[in-house]
């Protein structure tokens, strides 16, 4: 006979942040229901590099919540077996190898490296530079697969999944949310966790409670290319690369304008010149996707994680780095909704703070 006191909980939003929200609270015992307006990892999650990049180079009030990344990962992957990270570790040096290299903080074990350490490192670098910095921890994943994994642990532990079902509005009882209205119907819940990305301002804006999230584009490039170009995950002022265990060669760049001379395609063939110039044994690359993906990044750049003010029942988890935060939030975030065991290290992320006179 089922537990009359399981929590129903409705999470909106099957990126790889609502994907982790939802194995986290059906491992708990939760009664999962995940709804998503379109496909699984069809939002920005398809579309991003997934760098799990635990360090930062300013002062970084989630700094808990990155030094805390790497080990939750390290738990999901022995948890799911279609969860793989590569750990490769992270290469990342400035434009003069006289500059510091770039990142100063220390959540992970980074050190600074010799000129013939980063050629072993990475042997096909044409201009290795004099140092650089090197995050041994540190690696990636293909955060479509990642999130597919998170999706079947969850449903293994009894959740629903209703893709291409697009949320119409609340169910209230007072000031609390009751249930979510959707295309196929109302799903009544208790708790209503909020992960879709972009698209939490607008379902916050039904709730008439708005948090501000932009929706900041960022270039995603996937390259056919020969095995064996990089090793690690290489960040400098020409390129941020990795590569991944088939060979395709993934690359990250910043979104400029709208002008026709920087559209993605535009702008995965300089960065393809750009690669080229920079390893040995690139002689064409052939770009398969170059697209436009959109990070939700709230207003004051700090992940809004928690419940909403004034609002019963409501759970908001929408930050950037999504891929990067997405296992340790949900482990967090799951002991909050099912436990009642408030974290500290999501205390600079409460939503409270957009709404205080």
């Amino acid at each position: 006979m089922e537990n009359d006191l399981t929590k129903r909980v409705v999470v909106i939003g099957a990126g790889i942040v609502g994907a982790s929200l939802a194995y986290h609270l059906a491992a708990k015992g939760a009664k999962v229901t995940v709804v998503e307006a379109e496909g699984i990892a069809s939002g920005v999650t398809g579309t991003s590099f997934a760098w799990i990049n635990a360090s930062h180079h300013e002062s970084d009030p989630i700094a808990p919540l990155r030094g805390a990344a790497i080990e939750a990962y390290r738990r999901l992957e022995t948890q799911l077996p279609g969860l793989t990270v590569r750990w490769t570790g992270a290469l990342s040096y400035s434009a003069s190898s006289s500059e510091l290299p770039l990142g100063s903080d220390n959540q992970v074990s980074k050190t600074v490296v010799s000129r013939s350490r980063i050629i072993d490192l990475e042997p096909k670098l044409k201009h290795p530079p004099q140092s650089a910095s090197y995050a041994a921890d540190e690696g990636a994943l293909d955060a479509v697969e990642a999130t597919h994994a998170l999706i079947a642990g969850a449903r293994a532990n009894g959740a629903r999944i209703f893709t291409q079902t697009r949320v119409l509005g609340f169910q209230n009882q007072g000031a609390a949310v009751t249930g979510v209205k959707t295309a196929i119907g109302i799903i009544e819940a208790d708790i209503v966790v909020l992960a879709a990305g972009t698209g939490t301002a607008k379902l916050t804006e039904m709730l008439e409670a708005p948090v501000p999230i932009e929706a900041s584009p960022a270039i995603f490039i996937r390259y056919k290319s020969p095995l064996n170009l990089v090793q690690t995950l290489i960040s400098s002022s020409e390129m941020e690369v990795r590569q991944s265990a088939d060979g395709t060669l993934l690359a990250a760049e910043d979104y400029l304008d709208d002008a026709l001379e920087n559209q993605p395609a535009a702008i995965a063939l300089r960065t393809a010149k750009a690669i080229q110039n920079e390893l040995h044994g690139v002689a064409y690359l052939e770009p398969e996707v170059a697209c436009v993906g959109f990070r939700p990044i709230p207003a004051d750049g700090i992940p809004i994680i928690g419940y909403l003010p004034e609002i019963g029942g409501v759970y908001v988890c929408a930050m950037h780095p999504g891929v990067t935060l997405a296992a340790i939030v949900g482990h967090l975030a799951s002991e909050e909704i099912m436990d009642g065991e408030q974290s500290c290290a999501l205390d600079s992320c409460r939503p409270k703070r957009f709404f205080q006179a």
